[in-house]
């Protein structure tokens, strides 16, 4: 890729995550805020009807709705599965309205902070990456990456470039004035990155970029019927991004039995207690924390 001529800025993916659709509101009403004099920049609310709903969908995750397979099966009907194809459409078909680059904004429960969210390891992807954590020094980058782009089933699969922000902790349902500030700075720090791409005047980042390299994922203690007998523990609640060793407290049950993590090395937790979670059967999320170079 040597020009960026189409960045898109998606929000309410999720409708109960309220940062990101209203800067998709605040940018449609100031779209000078996001104009860019070398390329075009669209927004998009992407879950309407949700956002409207106050809640994250209304049948489907839309944002587990975009897997090659599903957009090109005619006989998915739901509306986030007719909303993801809507969406393809929207940014991935027409070549002449095409993207290169999107940008989805996401908020958590959790206390993930500024967290850059890469689904692949495009060179562009991680030199952005590094220079956003080197300007702030509050920005962490997990990597989930998919072996194929046809195993991803995030809105942020239609284009190779670009990743999601997520921010937390923050309620659903809930504006928080500095993290959305947070957030809008980011975005713009990302635009003017990408214009000095354009011109050739890439911002010179650290040579090496700490990563958080996604392991697995982490379920609460179930009774045989599947519902849960235990919480997250008190001493690793929000404790995002911070080592967990073995021998470490990770849940306590009902009965206050504390259930220690019995891995055989040291993981770096994230999305800890995620309200939005429960219902997939994940606690958290394991990663390995490395320094890479770029």
């Amino acid at each position: 890729m040597n020009q960026i001529n189409r960045v898109a800025i998606v929000g309410g993916t999720h409708g109960n995550e309220f940062t990101g659709a209203y800067l998709i509101q605040k940018f449609s009403q100031f779209p000078n805020l996001i104009t860019r004099q070398s390329f075009e920049t669209v927004t998009l609310l992407a879950n309407p009807n949700a956002f409207a709903a106050g809640r994250r969908y209304l049948e489907k995750d839309l944002n587990r709705s975009f897997l090659k397979q599903d957009l090109q099966d005619p006989t998915l009907s739901s509306y986030e599965e007719l909303q993801a194809k809507s969406i393809q459409q929207t940014l991935a078909s027409n070549k002449d309205k095409q993207v290169d680059f999107i940008l989805d904004l996401h908020s958590s429960t959790a206390n993930m902070g500024l967290t850059i969210i890469l689904v692949n390891s495009h060179p562009l992807n991680l030199k952005l990456a590094a220079y956003l954590s080197q300007i702030n020094p509050l920005v962490r980058v997990y990597r989930c990456s998919f072996k194929s782009i046809e195993e991803n089933p995030f809105v942020i699969s239609l284009c190779e470039l670009g990743f999601a922000i997520e921010v937390g902790p923050i309620a659903q349902g809930l504006l928080k004035a500095t993290l959305f500030q947070q957030t809008e700075e980011l975005v713009y720090a990302v635009l003017d990155y990408l214009e000095r791409f354009n011109q050739r005047e890439i911002p010179s980042t650290n040579e090496t970029l700490i990563l958080y390299d996604h392991l697995s994922v982490v379920d609460y203690p179930k009774q045989q019927d599947g519902t849960i007998f235990g919480m997250i523990h008190p001493d690793l609640q929000d404790k995002d991004y911070q080592a967990l060793n073995p021998g470490e407290p990770i849940f306590i049950t009902f009965d206050d039995k504390t259930i220690l993590y019995e891995g055989a090395s040291t993981v770096w937790p994230i999305f800890i207690n995620e309200a939005a979670y429960y219902e997939k059967g994940i606690a958290m999320c394991f990663t390995r924390r490395q320094q890479i170079n770029i």
